[in-house]
């Protein structure tokens, strides 16, 4: 960690990051969170039987759709042209499932944003889904899991 503040203009002002001197590059993220409910509630989801309808299915499109928004959303976030949106669901134990999300780039800066705010807006689909069925609702644990860079084939090195 570099210890400067990326984020700051010379003024210390809220700035967006210049990445126009920097190579795009294959971006890879991956986030996870987990959604804790009643075993009995998660039976449910699995099964597609909530009164809301299939909640995974929508928590899915959801975490996609969240993903391509998020410059939107952040306000420092540079605009992305997406390559791939994954959002995955595993049940872990009775009472939870591991919803893990990937987001790629071919971009001179990361998708990690894009990867955490899928996973977030899926898990609150998940929530908002189940809610009337389940009050005892937790969400926990949201983190980057994984994050990587390639330079592009025969692309030229500054």
């Amino acid at each position: 960690m570099s210890g400067e503040l990326t984020h700051i203009d010379e003024q210390g002002r809220a700035s967006m990051v210049d990445v126009s001197g920097k190579p795009p590059m294959r971006r890879l993220a991956r986030a996870r969170v987990r959604f804790i409910a009643a075993p009995e509630t998660l039976d449910r989801v699995m099964d597609g039987a909530l009164p809301k309808g299939e909640a995974l299915a929508v928590a899915r499109v959801a975490g996609i759709t969240a993903a391509k928004q998020v410059d939107r959303l952040v306000p420092l976030c540079h605009p992305l042209a997406l390559d791939h949106v994954g959002v995955t669901f595993q049940r872990t134990a009775p009472d939870t499932i591991s919803i893990e999300t990937t987001a790629q780039v071919t971009a001179p800066t990361g998708v990690e944003m894009e990867a955490l705010t899928a996973a977030s807006v899926a898990a609150l689909t998940l929530w908002d889904m189940t809610k009337g069925v389940d009050t005892g609702l937790r969400i926990d644990g949201l983190e980057l899991v994984e994050k990587t860079k390639r330079p592009l084939p025969n692309a030229h090195q500054q």
